[in-house]
């Protein structure tokens, strides 16, 4: 193995997100740099570039920024206040009720809008003030509402399992879709527990208990908006329509829901698209500079390199399982989700296939593993949207973060090791 191009690689990268450089220039700029390696720098600076423009022209990728815009149109069209109210009938007399209401609140909204950001962002301020008026703390509201956002990245429809089935060359976006059920809703009982335990240790205060009449009565305002689950994810794994046709319907659905809901208005339609796009840009962006590192990686024969040395590290499934899960929380600490999947799954795939364990298995543990790297800083996304509308700093809102990351990382085992959780639907499907 030749450690020149992995040495510039980590060094160039780290110096750059050090110094402040945005995450998708960081890769681009690292990229050239360890193309310098073996062949000038005009070769490599317009390769680099190429491999940006044609890493961005797949029909699979169009399903993203659809998705994206869908969920815009949902957070602004009136579903977030429905969903709460309905998750609240069911679980706000427990202990702890309304940070399950914000659990279960945000794994159905990440289920609809398939966004962490979306479903922090709306979660935040709609349940954050209700739970400190309740007597909980900022920090532990801003804790719960952090880590139960990215079970919509599990949850299907989710942007990263389409990236995912980009990246792996082709692993069904429909099993995928299926297989981040039981692990995505796993996630978040070991969230509710955690936080239902700790809200009883504090001695909060429990909500009162909704009639059967109440909750039907929440349940029918909440069902156009969990119809929509039945939709697209319905009509995918039918074969129906494609992810990308079904992105399109989820974006002609939302809007039509959202009028009905009169929450959305045709003056309001050019602000959800012109904040939909700068998401889009930025996504597109990261996939873009993503795949083009992930070319220079194969270009300077690394990731064999890497398999190669994992294999010759132990040939047992279990233990290169745990390496791999432990390379991947290291990641997910200074890398975004979707290049750190864009990048690594070409790494490490050919490693666990090899071993036996199916893609679609390896895509939920990736991805769930990514997901705690999204709640840690320096580069956690929804880490620091939660922190930002709950007003309060990263330092405060760790120690209850804490117990919530045990929460997580005790469902990835189980995820990792239990193949059924992820495969058990997918098989009845024949997928």
């Amino acid at each position: 193995m030749e450690y020149a191009p992995v040495l510039v690689l980590v060094i160039s990268f780290i110096v750059l997100l050090a110094i402040g450089t945005p995450v998708a220039w960081s890769i681009a700029i690292s990229s050239v740099l360890t193309m310098l390696v073996s062949i000038p720098f005009i070769p490599a600076f317009t390769t680099v570039s190429q491999r940006i423009g044609t890493g961005l022209d797949s029909f699979a990728l169009l399903a993203i920024p659809l998705f994206i815009l869908s969920g815009e149109l949902m957070n602004k069209g009136g579903i977030a206040h429905r969903l709460i109210a309905f998750a609240k009938t069911l679980v706000g007399a427990l202990p702890g009720g309304l940070a399950l209401i914000n659990i279960i609140s945000a794994m159905l909204m990440g289920a609809i809008a398939g966004s962490a950001m979306a479903a922090a962002s709306a979660m935040g301020s709609i349940i954050g003030p209700e739970m400190e008026k309740e007597g909980y703390s900022r920090e532990f509201g801003a804790a719960v509402n952090i880590t139960a956002a990215t079970t919509g990245l599990v949850i299907p429809p989710s942007n990263v399992l389409i990236v995912y089935s980009l990246a792996s060359g082709g692993a069904s976006i429909a099993a995928l879709f299926l297989a981040g059920y039981i692990p995505g809703i796993l996630t978040g009982l070991f969230l509710m527990i955690v936080a239902s335990l700790w809200a009883k240790k504090k001695g909060f205060k429990l909500g009162k208990r909704s009639s059967l009449r109440e909750i039907f009565k929440s349940f029918i305002e909440a069902l156009p908006s969990l119809f929509m689950l039945i939709v697209v994810i319905g009509g995918i794994v039918a074969g129906i329509f494609t992810a990308t046709e079904a992105s399109a319907i989820a974006v002609l659905y939302s809007l039509i829901l959202g009028f009905i809901y009169k929450e959305i208005s045709f003056p309001k339609l050019p602000k959800i698209l012109l904040d939909s796009s700068a998401t889009t840009a930025i996504v597109m962006l990261l996939i873009g500079t993503s795949i083009s590192m992930s070319w220079a990686l194969s270009y300077e024969n690394i990731p064999q390199d890497i398999s190669s040395g994992l294999l010759n590290i132990s040939d047992n499934k279990i233990i290169i399982l745990l390496i791999i899960n432990l390379l991947l929380l290291f990641v997910g600490i200074f890398m975004d989700m979707t290049p750190a999947v864009l990048i690594f799954t070409p790494i490490f795939l050919p490693v666990v296939t090899k071993l036996g364990i199916d893609p679609v298995h390896f895509g939920i543990i990736m991805v769930l593993n990514l997901c705690i790297g999204l709640c840690t800083p320096p580069v956690g996304s929804v880490l620091f949207v939660g922190v930002g509308i709950a007003k309060t700093t990263i330092e405060k809102v760790v120690k209850p973060l804490l117990p919530l990351f045990v929460a997580m990382i005790i469902a990835l085992m189980l995820v990792t090791y239990i193949p059924a959780l992820s495969l058990w639907l997918p098989s009845l499907f024949d997928l």
